[in-house]
């Protein structure tokens, strides 16, 4: 039926132009491009498209389904929530659905959110909000029993999920037995809902031993996550360090309140949503939505919003669900930070195991706060699905927030006589070919011996997570090569003040501060070296792992590959690079040559006796000590017999804290966790053993009393944001 008049049909309007068959047809293909998208993201962990336009997908096709809601079937996208039953597991069938949120993308969708809430409920209710932040995660179910955790499974379709358990059991921040306070009984049976994921540096980590492994990269935090806790091989999932928020609880023990609910769970040793808050009516929601705007960037895991919940669970009873969302929360979505500009050129970059890795040459553009002039363009098949081309307009985003990356191109704008892109048949950087083999998603120089192999592994050698040499930078590590003072790792050991001085920019106090920074890594320790040689799959977990397990090189270097392979967190692939990069003569006379300029070669190996005050503790370390560096006070800390940890709960013993500590030191002070600062901290390291004095907390914290996070009514909105 053509109409050139608008036609009623319930709430919504048929505009002019649109048919009802035209637009069920429509309705029809965006549930299989959804269905699609739905199946990449939750099943493969392989999304292809953004969040902002999956939801715009999912928008469209709300409003046509409003128009026609006769026409609706029962398994559209927009009536069950999204997920999907990974192959590969058995089922658990949730006693209580998994809902997900509907979300809202502006000040007025939330104000119309709390009018609805408020219409909905008895006129004399009290109406008021928890605000949580909306972690960008997989979505999980932790059963326990009598307070041990006894079954773990993800959304799945909201009514069946995976069993995940064996890899949830990895998780550190998750308990595997509730912290029960003295004189208090724990349920017969909980069931704790909340959010695994991935913090940035974890991903980047993640994915740079992909690339190195010639591997894909991830997406995004999120999706990292979710196929990261989908591994068939628990040991796989412990690798890659993944955390746990928890913000609900259902079922017979639920507290009355969402409040109430996220203290409970504190109680039992839970990691709950920072900087929650409750929050009375739509102006303090969109003040929440306001500050965690700013700060969501400088936290180290990725949110995409703000969730608000009706506080009291009464109330989110009377109020109930729709097939998909819970009547009474409510998403708020921030919008994408995006940008277009000119693609100027695709360079390519030869990392330190011989990846040649495409970046795209951006005309400067300003996004997020900053001006972005180069992007990731990730590999050959990335460029060649989005057909990106020099010369083309791009969408462009910051992915997990920080990275830039492209997003599609504008093909309206494309100019004429531009041609496909394809990786290089030789390397850039000496000219030998490059290979791709089968199976791996990168190209590789063949050069053993590649220029830029050399440069890469010594800025990798001198980075702060491997020998930590201060001053010693990347624009520095090229002047050292162009004067050809340095070819390898060893060379650095060996450098002067009168060959450092005659550098671009190098005066006397800088030669001096880089010669002692280069002294100050020979203790470093073996963990750090094993990470600094860049030995292919060795990561810094991995370097640690050996060094403790050996105890010094030699050691290592006498173990035969089925040894090494024996190796909790070791195996097969990570032992036979080992073993191949031992047996390379070049790389024995660079260990010849470190030992001889006293690189230290062995690891203090942990205290066995529960003697020291710090042995089986968990600690955390926040701010800028005032003389050590973070990971030099973590080895020092983890060398006592400690357990370091990133994030603070009830289950953390000391937070050593410095300047600038931030939201960890403040969660300790209110948890009331042991705080030290830097003196205290070695005073204890160095003698401390059990049965002295307690510890005296940093900055006049009031340690050892417990707290409860602020609510308007313990403080008001401004204690906290």
């Amino acid at each position: 039926m053509a109409t050139n008049e608008t036609v009623q049909y319930g709430a919504a309007e048929l505009q002019p132009g649109e048919t009802k068959e035209g637009l069920l047809a429509e309705a029809a293909d965006l549930r299989r491009r959804i269905r699609h998208h739905e199946y990449q993201y939750y099943v493969l962990d392989d999304p292809e498209v953004s969040d902002a336009e999956y939801d715009a997908l999912t928008n469209r096709l709300r409003a046509i389904e409003a128009l026609f809601p006769d026409e609706v079937p029962a398994d559209s996208p927009t009536r069950r929530p999204g997920g999907y039953v990974a192959p590969g597991f058995t089922q658990v069938r949730h006693k209580i659905p998994m809902l997900s949120l509907g979300n809202v993308y502006s000040a007025q969708e939330m104000r119309d959110f709390d009018r609805r809430i408020r219409a909905s409920l008895p006129p004399d209710a009290e109406v008021e909000y928890v605000m949580e932040p909306k972690i960008d995660g997989l979505a999980c179910s932790l059963i326990y029993e009598k307070g041990r955790l006894v079954l773990a499974s993800t959304r799945g379709d909201g009514q069946v999920g995976e069993n995940v358990t064996a890899n949830v059991r990895t998780i550190r921040s998750i308990p595997k037995r509730l912290a029960v306070p003295a004189g208090e009984t724990v349920p017969d049976r909980l069931d704790v809902r909340g959010e695994v994921y991935m913090s940035r540096e974890a991903f980047w980590k993640l994915n740079e031993e992909r690339t190195d492994a010639g591997g894909t990269e991830f997406a995004n935090p999120r999706n990292a996550a979710a196929g990261s806790l989908r591994q068939l091989d628990p040991a796989v999932t412990e690798k890659r360090e993944l955390g746990f928020f928890a913000y609900y609880l259902v079922g017979p023990a639920e507290p009355p309140t969402q409040a109430e609910c996220l203290r409970t769970l504190e109680k039992y040793g839970f990691t709950t949503p920072e900087h929650w808050c409750v929050a009375k009516d739509a102006d303090a929601i969109l003040a929440f939505i306001e500050a965690h705007g700013q700060r969501r960037r400088t936290l180290a895991y990725d949110t995409d919003g703000a969730v608000a919940k009706l506080n009291a669970v009464w109330e989110q009873k009377l109020l109930g669900a729709t097939g998909k969302d819970p009547r009474w929360a409510i998403a708020y979505k921030y919008p994408p930070e995006q940008a277009q500009t000119r693609l100027e050129d695709i360079v390519i970059q030869v990392g330190r195991t011989g990846v040649l890795t495409p970046a795209a040459v951006l005309a400067p553009v300003k996004l997020s706060g900053s001006t972005v002039s180069r992007a990731t363009l990730h590999n050959e098949d990335f460029i060649r699905e989005k057909d990106i081309r020099i010369g083309d307009t791009v969408v462009i985003n910051k992915a997990a927030e920080i990275i830039p990356e492209v997003l599609s191109v504008v093909k309206e704008l494309r100019p004429a006589g531009t041609v496909p892109f394809s990786m290089p048949a030789e390397c850039p950087e000496c000219g030998w070919p490059v290979v791709r083999k089968e199976g791996e998603a990168a190209y590789r120089c063949t050069n053993p011996r590649c220029p830029a192999l050399g440069r890469e592994g010594l800025i990798h050698f001198t980075s702060r997570d491997a020998m930590d040499i201060e001053g010693c930078g990347p624009s520095i590590i090229s002047q050292l090569l162009a004067a050809d003072l340095v070819k390898t790792p060893a060379d650095l050991y060996g450098l002067t003040k009168e060959q450092l001085v005659r550098l671009d920019r190098m005066g006397d106090k800088s030669a001096d501060n880089l010669l002692q920074a280069i002294a100050k890594s020979k203790e470093a320790g073996l963990d750090k070296l094993l990470f600094a040689l860049g030995i292919r799959h060795v990561g810094a977990k991995g370097g640690r792992i050996l060094a403790e397990r050996f105890g010094s090189m030699e050691a290592l270097m006498a173990a035969d590959k089925e040894t090494l392979a024996n190796i909790k967190d070791i195996g097969d692939v990570i032992a036979g690079s080992i073993v191949t990069w031992f047996a390379n003569p070049a790389n024995q006379e660079l260990i010849r040559r470190l030992k001889e300029a006293g690189v230290k070669m062995d690891m203090e190996r942990r205290r066995t006796d529960a003697t020291h005050v710090f042995f089986h503790k968990t600690m955390v370390f926040t701010g800028t000590l005032p003389t050590l560096d973070r990971a030099t006070a973590q080895a020092m800390a983890r060398a006592a017999g400690a357990d370091v940890t990133g994030s603070v709960s009830k289950k953390t013993d000391y937070v050593v804290a410095g300047a600038a500590a931030g939201s960890k030191l403040d969660k300790a002070r209110a948890l009331g966790v042991t705080v030290l600062d830097e003196g205290r901290f070695l005073e204890l390291l160095r003698g401390g053993r059990t049965g002295t004095e307690a510890p005296a907390p940093a900055d006049g914290a009031a340690a050892g009393t417990a707290a409860t996070p602020a609510t308007p009514a313990d403080g008001g909105m401004d204690a906290l944001f």
